[in-house]
Parts: C-alpha cells; sequence; structure tokens
C-alpha cells in the first residue's frame, strides 16, 4: 500500500484521522497501530474471492450476493473471535481471560467491605491495619542523607550522572517521608489518639485490600502492582540507590528503579554532547543488544538491564526478536546498551521501534516537563520480519509487571 493507490490510501488516511479526532487514538503509538490494521483492510486484495483476513483462513471475505447471502456467512464465523485476526499471538487469549478474572474478583472484593468486629475468631480491621502499617515502617530505610550525596556526587560539567542521582534520592526521600507520616497517622487514628478524617479512611481501605493508596500515589512512581509487592519493588530501588550512593556507579544501570527514566537518559546524552562538544538536540540513541552481560563500562552511552518484553521474547541465538512461547506472556529482554550517536551517523537497519512503558497500562498523562507518565522511549530491535507483524502483536516493553 503506498500513496499510488490513490483511494485505498486516501480512505485510509481519512478513517484514521476521523478515530483521531473521535478521541480513540490519543498519541503517535495509538495512530501506528491504527495505521497498521487499517491496511489489512484499505487493500485492493479484498476485492480479490476468498481473500483470507487471518494466517489460518478460518476468516475469510465473503463472496458477492444478496444480503441474505452476506448474514448467512457472517453467522459461520466463530461467536469468539481468535487472537490471529486481528494478528496477535495466541498468548492474548490468556491475557484477556486474566484480565477478566482480576476484574471480577476486585469488583468482588471491592463490594465485599471491609467491616469486622472482632468477635471472630480473626483478627479485626483495625487489628491488620496496625499490623500491616508496623510491618511497612520496619522495613522502610531512613532518608538518605542528601548533604553526603552532594559531597560525594557534586555538580559536574563532565558527570550529568551525578545531577541524576542526587535528583532521584531527593525523589525517593519525598516518597519515604510521606508513606512514614500517613503510616504513623493512621496508627494514631485507629488507636483513637487523632481523628480519622476521610483521607485516612480512604488510606485504610487500601492498607485493609493489599492496594497502593491514592495518597501515596501522587509522589510515587508508577506502578499497578499491589500493595505487598509495591512495597519490595520500592525497597529493590532503595537498594540500588544505596549501593550507588555507597560505592559507585553501576556497569549496568537497573533502567526499572528510575524514579524519573527520561532524566537519566537525557544525562547519557548531555555527557556525549559536552565530550564531543556538539549539540544535545543532534544526539540520538541506537541500540546494542548484549546477550551476555558486560563487566566493564562503555566508552559512550549506558547499558541497562530489567526490562521485560510483552507478546514476544529475544531469541539469544539469532540475536532477533521472535514468536512468543506459547503461555509465556512475558519474557527478560537483554542488557542493551543505549550507544549515542550524532543524527547524520546513526546506523541503519532492519528493527522494530518498540515502545517502552513503566507499566502495562500502555498510556499515561503528560507531565510539566513534556514527557508521558508512563511512555518512556522507543528502543530499536533488529528484526527480519516487517514492523507492522510486530505492530499488531502489540509488542512492547516494560519497566515493570503487575505483580
Amino acid at each position: 500500500m503506498n500513496e499510488n493507490d490513490e483511494i485505498p490510501y486516501k480512505a485510509l488516511i481519512y478513517t484514521a484521522g476521523e478515530c483521531n479526532y473521535g478521541g480513540r487514538v490519543t498519541d503517535d503509538k495509538d495512530r501506528r497501530t491504527m495505521m497498521c490494521i487499517l491496511k489489512r483492510f484499505y487493500s485492493p486484495s479484498f476485492l480479490e474471492e476468498n481473500h483470507w483476513v487471518s494466517p489460518s483462513g478460518q476468516f475469510v471475505c465473503p463472496p458477492d450476493g444478496s444480503r441474505e447471502g452476506l448474514m448467512e456467512f457472517v453467522d459461520t464465523y466463530p461467536i469468539v473471535a481468535s487472537p490471529e485476526l486481528f494478528g496477535m499471538h495466541d498468548n492474548a487469549t490468556l491475557t484477556r481471560d486474566q484480565n477478566d478474572t482480576n476484574s471480577l474478583l476486585t469488583s468482588m472484593l471491592e463490594t465485599e467491605g471491609g467491616a469486622g468486629g472482632g468477635g471472630g475468631s480473626g483478627p479485626s480491621k483495625d487489628e491488620i491495619l496496625l499490623n500491616v502499617a508496623a510491618d511497612i515502617l520496619s522495613k522502610i530505610p531512613p532518608n538518605f542523607d542528601m548533604e553526603v550525596a552532594q559531597l560525594k556526587y557534586p555538580v559536574l560539567w563532565e558527570e550529568s550522572m551525578n545531577t541524576v542521582l542526587c535528583q532521584e534520592l531527593i525523589r525517593f526521600n519525598n516518597l519515604l517521608s510521606l508513606i512514614r507520616e500517613s503510616l504513623d497517622n493512621i496508627q494514631k487514628a485507629v488507636k483513637g489518639l487523632v481523628v480519622m478524617s476521610s483521607e485516612l479512611e480512604v488510606l485504610s481501605t487500601a492498607l485493609f485490600f493489599n492496594k497502593l493508596p491514592l495518597m501515596w500515589k501522587a509522589r510515587s512512581y508508577p506502578s499497578l502492582k499491589p500493595l505487598a509487592s509495591y512495597i519490595a519493588d520500592l525497597l529493590d530501588r532503595l537498594n540500588f540507590f544505596k549501593d550507588w550512593l555507597d560505592n559507585k556507579p553501576p556497569v549496568i544501570f537497573w533502567l526499572s528503579g528510575f524514579f524519573f527514566t527520561q532524566a537519566f537518559l537525557t544525562g547519557s546524552s548531555q555527557n556525549f554532547a559536552r565530550r564531543y562538544t556538539i549539540p544535545i538536540d543532534d544526539v540520538v540513541f541506537d541500540f546494542e543488544m548484549n546477550n551476555i552481560p558486560p563487566v566493564k563500562n562503555p566508552k559512550d552511552g549506558v547499558f541497562t538491564h530489567g526490562l521485560f518484553l510483552e507478546a514476544c521474547r529475544w531469541s539469544t541465538e539469532e540475536s532477533l526478536l521472535a514468536e512468543s512461547e506459547p503461555k509465556v506472556l512475558f519474557s527478560l529482554a537483554p542488557v542493551i546498551h543505549f550507544v549515542p550517536y550524532r543524527k547524520a551517523e546513526l546506523p541503519t537497519y532492519m528493527h522494530y521501534k518498540c515502545p517502552v512503558y513503566k507499566t502495562s497500562d500502555r498510556r499515561g498523562v503528560l507531565a510539566t516537563t513534556g514527557h508521558s507518565s508512563n511512555f518512556v522511549c522507543f528502543i530499536q530491535m533488529p528484526t527480519t520480519k516487517h514492523e507492522d507483524h510486530w505492530v499488531e502483536r502489540g509488542v512492547a516493553m516494560l519497566t515493570q509487571l503487575d505483580d
């Protein structure tokens, strides 16, 4: 399909534009997906007899004929469309079923309520709240010493990562202070020492149902994890930065651990731009996949790990994107080297521009910095298949899983 195919091409652009106008397409990633799907249908091949729209041939275009014949033909289609009709992997069925189950169980849990008078054999709601709050408080470490951090990692022209580290520590300190204060207040409220405000009531409900409190989300990095998994993830992030602060910058950075991932990537770009005295706007990244973790720092750029591939996997044998294994919804991405280049020198090869998101909820809100609260960047992954194949698969990378 190209611009020479005038009628289908114009219809494709018009339809995608209408979807965008209607609010269904919200960003360039959505538009790319919409264009890819529509290209399958706005195609001259649809005028051919018995043109199939699924690899198995189960779904084919209806033959010319009367309205009654068309309805009879459509009735032969399965009631529930298989993932292949949309270009997705069979694992998409598992994802759909899991989402439906989680939605059902969450609704049941929320309607059940959490009232408990303590008359039964189990602990009351108040006892559970006190235990949960005390348990979290016992695990949360003290705030980072910013004076020590700024002395050990001062602002330097040639090393932007010092600034990135200090900014990250400040963000984690703000989150830790809020968690510590809110849990202290909920303990006092349960004991009757302070008034149980509406804000604390919402917090108590979240703690009781093992959900991330809304109060914390305002200062937290994006996360869809339940409370227990969120605290474990938070402690891992704190340990990563503590090791960096106490020792030295790691050879391989845990990309998932950053509060503001874009600042980390910008810091790497700044180092390259200042080292070679070129405008930072002229710096772009290429990506090298490392099947064997490196042990030495790269000359330029940064090594990263911690990303998860959804709807595909990385083949270490071929060093290419490959189809997912049956019943395996997520797989670890390899160590990725973000290699800075001048735009004019960026190498070209067959690749898939894989979007990276912080959570599986593939949408976000634009912050005052102009960055999405969820989307991180595109990473070019080597492949021998056309990009449309992976777009239809819904392939993306995530910095963290839901649990």
